[in-house]
């Protein structure tokens, strides 16, 4: 049986759109700009089975060092509060996310206020915090679907998903130069619609999930 070629041509945009929406790393231009350079990430697991980008100098051994000076979680660039995304909001999921991640480092090392010449130095930032609709679903890219998924969108009635960017590294106290580098995409709870405020809820449960990562993290790659 032949196909209308206008269906089949919104078939084939479908599994485009889809394989637009299962992206689970950072893509580049979500780089924020807080590591410098980004060229030498790549895509690795994580101990929960996450996927994440991360680059390890080949000559880290963490026995060298005797603790982390661990600076607290900042916004970077510093985001722009809206009706949507408060600024208690902003302020609330910072100080969790901080909370989690500086329990997390403790794991590894004693956590110290000043540098010794066996120290690391621990710097990490939230460098995007997106509320995006929902991906389209299959079904949706008939033509008159589309149109209604287009109108929901306009009337604010349409699903969005939360998005948490991370980005972090290790700094050698001695040479200054990073001996770590990660970028980590997270997704949150699925918010009803762009009329619902997000919330530290919204975005715990991955922030738990990477903390828990990061607590469990071993440079040659084995996982306690």
């Amino acid at each position: 049986m032949n196909m209308n070629p206008v269906i089949n041509i919104a078939i084939f945009t479908g599994f485009l759109l889809l394989a637009g929406c299962t992206s689970k790393i950072a893509k580049p231009e979500k780089y924020s700009g807080f590591l410098g350079d980004y060229s030498k990430l790549k895509e690795m697991k994580t101990s929960s089975g996450a996927p994440e980008l991360r680059w390890v100098d080949p000559n880290f051994n963490q026995e060298n060092y005797d603790d982390i000076v661990y600076m607290p979680v900042i916004y970077y660039p510093e985001p722009k509060a809206n009706t949507q995304v408060g600024q208690q909001a902003l302020d609330n999921i910072r100080n969790y996310t901080n909370q989690q991640v500086k329990n997390a480092i403790a794991k590894h090392k004693p956590l110290v206020t000043t540098a010794g010449p066996r120290s690391l130095i621990f710097k990490s930032a939230i460098t995007g915090v997106d509320l995006s609709k929902e991906g389209l679903q299959f079904y949706e890219v008939v033509p008159a679907a589309l149109l209604v998924a287009g109108l929901e969108n306009v009337t604010g009635h349409r699903t969005e998903d939360t998005h948490l960017y991370f980005e972090a590294e290790l700094i050698d106290v001695q040479t200054n130069k990073p001996v770590l580098k990660l970028v980590r995409k997270g997704e949150g709870e699925t918010i009803p619609n762009q009329s619902t405020p997000l919330t530290t809820q919204s975005v715990k449960i991955l922030i738990n999930k990477m903390a828990s990562d990061i607590a469990n993290f071993s440079p040659e790659g084995k996982y306690q």
